[in-house]
């Protein structure tokens, strides 16, 4: 909320700060969303898309690794969750686009946080799975 009073774009909350989700409640639908969030291919598919449009074979050449089919069943995903925008051009051979929506760009801009600060500290990361590797490796 600003000085006003006024809510924020895209902010959601009731005033009594409780959210309306549980994430940690088995029946709850944020949990659905979440996981095509943070899935590997939907996670890597976001932040992809957050550079701009993309058509699907440079979408796929991107996120490499995903095979066409993650990567169509990730894209479906994430545009019933209202965050990918699908566009079909009527056009020979048919073109099709994907974009973020603005809620994927918000999302999007979490993911990237994210993976700015793990890419950022995989130094110490490495120096743990040595550690930890070392320390339980097989004495025989």
């Amino acid at each position: 909320m600003d000085e006003n009073g006024s809510s924020a774009p895209g902010d959601h909350y009731p005033a009594d700060g409780a959210l309306p989700f549980d994430v940690f409640s088995r029946q709850c639908p944020s949990r659905g969303t979440l996981e095509h969030v943070t899935g590997r291919w939907g996670s890597l598919t976001l932040g992809a898309l957050r550079e701009g449009s993309l058509r699907f074979n440079a979408l796929r050449r991107r996120v490499d690794g995903v095979s066409e089919k993650m990567l169509s069943q990730t894209l479906h995903a994430l545009e019933r969750d209202g965050l990918v925008h699908r566009e079909a051009q009527p056009t020979n051979p048919p073109r099709v686009d994907y974009e973020l929506t603005p809620l994927g760009r918000q999302v999007a801009d979490q993911l990237l946080a994210l993976i700015q600060l793990v890419e950022g500290r995989m130094s110490e990361v490495l120096l743990a799975r040595g550690q930890y590797d070392e320390a339980h490796a097989d004495p025989s």
